[in-house]
């Protein structure tokens, strides 16, 4: 069977900053090029996306521009999902020339993390084996992923950005050289878990989001049966996480467990699982969550169960706090109908997605 692999995988490399003395437009060229983006990178995350979305724009002909780059205001910012479509908004991954891959890449790559961008191109990556094992012709594509940008990538403006696709949706608003919104952030994967060999590449044990559910586990089995009581919202867990493809996260109030009543060590245990979702951003964003979830109060969270406590049984948690919430749903049997192995996570932002306030 054949495969496409991702032209581009994460180095594990930090990019070095700007040098000081570097003019911005000799920057601006440099960072046209892959070598140029590599040794240039600058210092924060906003600039850093600004300068690869420039990059890619300035690569497209009027058509793709046509496709690729949209009014910030138009309603289809707000239009995402993690499940397959037969059409999506953007300019499709596999209909770029290679040059303009490597500039979508980089585009990625400058708005996540190095242990972010990792997960995402294996989900992407991940298409493949669903080809090999689905024979779903073209929906199974590892190139089938679309980008778009909602407005003029300036320092002086506000823009956006959607890299999405199936069980991908990454949405970012860019203001100055800052990220103000790095939401909805969704990944997931089918299988969950490789259960068995298929290649040397899909070995069994492969796992792509094995923290989001592991650590989780840690802690809804280290709860006391009092907590427990508390923390379980529902025997059974739900078929999918609440709100997918809405503008905004359910405005409910919090459920579960408040951290307040968790011990200091399992109090740790949740801030390592609530990590793991905001570690998928760049330093900057990754401490811009975490300062607002401190501001917020970290007692205020809280943590919600339903469904099995072990795994290959349905399972649901949902941590809530004032600013963000986070959910993860693994229900849904995988491609060779082993039961629960497939997830579905999600980072929300509860003062409003896409930088839009929640009315």
């Amino acid at each position: 069977m054949h495969t496409t692999s991702l032209m581009y995988p994460p180095t594990g490399n930090p990019a070095m900053r700007r040098p000081a003395y570097l003019s911005m437009s000799l920057f601006l060229a440099l960072s046209m090029s892959a070598v140029g983006w590599a040794l240039f990178r600058p210092a924060t995350t906003g600039t850093a996306m600004t300068v690869a979305a420039n990059a890619l724009v300035q690569s497209l002909n009027d058509e793709e521009k046509a496709t690729a780059v949209l009014d910030y205001d138009s309603p289809k910012r707000v239009d995402w999902h993690f499940i397959p479509k037969d059409a999506r908004k953007g300019l499709k991954i596999g209909d770029m020339s290679e040059d303009q891959r490597k500039m979508a890449y980089a585009l990625l790559k400058s708005a996540l993390s190095d242990v972010g961008y990792e997960k995402t191109t294996k989900i992407m990556d991940l298409e493949n084996l669903l080809l090999q094992l689905q024979k779903k012709g073209p929906i199974r594509d590892p190139l089938r992923y679309y980008v778009t940008i909602f407005g003029d990538p300036k320092v002086d403006s506000r823009w956006g950005l959607s890299f999405e696709g199936h069980h991908l949706s990454l949405n970012f608003v860019v203001e100055g050289n800052s990220v103000i919104s790095a939401s909805p952030q969704a990944l997931c994967t089918n299988p969950a878990e490789l259960k068995e060999d298929y290649s040397d590449k899909y070995q069994k044990g492969y796992r792509i989001l094995k923290l989001e559910e592991t650590l989780a586990f840690e802690l809804v089995n280290s709860l006391s049966a009092d907590q427990a009581k508390t923390a379980l919202i529902a025997a059974k867990a739900p078929a999918e996480i609440r709100n997918p493809g809405q503008p905004h996260p359910p405005t409910d109030k919090a459920e579960g467990l408040a951290a307040k009543d968790l011990t200091a060590s399992q109090q740790e245990m949740l801030r390592n699982l609530i990590d793991v979702y905001v570690s998928a951003m760049p330093a900057d964003v990754a401490d811009s969550r975490l300062q607002q979830i401190n501001a917020a109060g970290f007692d205020n969270i809280h943590f919600a169960w339903a469904g099995a406590k072990k795994p290959g049984v349905g399972h649901y948690y949902r941590i809530h706090g004032p600013s963000f919430v986070i959910e993860l749903v693994n229900t849904q049997p995988d491609v060779a109908g082993n039961i629960a192995n497939h997830v579905h996570c999600i980072y929300r932002d509860m003062t409003g997605d896409f930088a839009l306030p929640i009315e």
